[in-house]
């Protein structure tokens, strides 16, 4: 049975203030009127991703966080440090809406015959402004989850599997045969391995801790290499020779470990396919795209692998919008298809909009470890 819908209802707003002050808080805002092709949504269900991470807290140092306020209507602040506020000028002053993805249960729709059909159904949207207790969407921007899936499980039905989704076809597009993915016991790359496991495609996991390896095998990983082991070169090596993998999705963005893939990639390469020797190493092009900041220190590359080779960045949406609306939407339809199997997530947490304010729920989630991914339930 839908509920009355009330005037007003909170929304989880981030602001930076001159002064280098991060303040996030909840904020009562009045609750739109769906338009004749819109819906509107009484949030059940949105995940804390990293990116959310990005935009909720920026550049703030998470050890100077402080939570004033009342348990229903927390205030969180922390500081920024003075060298990261110049890339904040375009965010200064601006009370900013978080929240990439989410479901619901859609409430009231405008008068078009798509938005009627979606009335009293749960869908999964992504358009930003998620961390609400309610939010007005496109009809067409929302995806119907099939009928016994709940709001929790549909939430994050967009960021994780279509960036899992984008790599491989990104793979295809760009000539390669099997990739390299990093930080890869996230959910993500979870995700990962079971696409990689349905569709026969060559995976080489890079993960930090022997715990995050073996949970990778458990699930039938079959290419592992810890990177804090001592042997991690030589079995990156391997791993690469026996996949033939030339493209890699780094999370972790800083350090060496990019620089590293390309040398390993390019040892691989040499012993399987080297039949005379070129000063300017192997023709066969290595690429190895950034898509996270894991690693906040800058990017080391020592060029020890020939001249074949790129690094770039890598996002999901610049992505779906180069491709096109149809093969967008083949990548939604097999998520929806997939939503219980290959692409379920897992959450450490369901917290409500203000526990997730909470200094301990700040604490678990902030530090964007593996195994530590929180739902929000803003209807709670």
């Amino acid at each position: 049975m839908i509920q009355s819908i009330p005037s007003t209802a909170l929304q989880l707003r981030s602001l930076v203030q001159a002064d280098g002050t991060l303040q996030i808080s909840l904020e009562p805002t009045p609750v739109p009127t769906a338009g004749p092709d819109e819906v509107l949504i009484q949030v059940q269900a949105t995940p804390i991703n990293p990116s959310d991470i990005g935009l909720l807290f920026g550049p703030a140092d998470l050890s100077s966080v402080k939570v004033t306020g009342s348990a229903d209507r927390p205030l969180v602040t922390a500081r920024i440090p003075e060298r990261a506020m110049a890339g904040m000028a375009a965010r200064l002053g601006q009370n900013m809406p978080v929240g990439n993805e989410g479901a619901g249960l859609v409430v009231a729709a405008g008068s078009s015959p798509a938005a009627q059909a979606l009335l009293g159904r749960t869908v999964g949207v992504i358009g930003g402004a998620m961390y609400a207790q309610y939010r007005a969407m496109p009809a067409a921007q929302c995806l119907l989850l099939p009928t016994g899936t709940t709001a929790a499980e549909g939430a994050s039905c967009f960021v994780n599997p279509l960036t899992a989704l984008g790599m491989v076809e990104t793979m295809r597009r760009e000539g390669h045969t099997a990739l390299v993915h990093t930080a890869a016991a996230s959910n993500l790359g979870q995700m990962l391995n079971k696409i990689c496991q349905k569709d026969g495609i060559g995976l080489v996991n890079v993960v930090r801790r022997p715990e995050q390896a073996a949970m990778l095998r458990e699930i039938g990983a079959k290419h592992v290499c810890d990177s804090s082991a001592p042997g991690f070169m030589a079995e990156l090596t391997d791993a690469l020779a026996s996949t033939g993998a030339t493209i890699a999705f780094d999370a972790t963005g800083g350090g060496t470990l990019a620089g590293q893939i390309l040398q390993c990639m390019e040892t691989a390469i040499n012993r399987s396919n080297a039949k005379e020797y070129s000063r300017y190493g192997s023709a066969v092009h290595k690429q190895v795209y950034l898509y996270g900041g894991l690693d906040t220190r800058a990017t080391e590359i020592r060029r020890t692998f020939g001249m074949a080779w790129g690094v770039g960045g890598w996002l999901v949406f610049p992505f779906l919008s180069k491709i096109g609306p149809a093969a967008g939407q083949a990548l939604r339809e097999r998520v929806a298809a997939e939503l219980k199997t290959t692409f379920a997530s897992h959450y450490a947490r369901t917290v409500s909009l203000a526990g997730a304010l909470s200094a301990d729920a700040i604490a678990f989630y902030g530090p964007r470890n593996t195994g530590a991914k929180v739902l929000i339930d803003p209807s709670m």
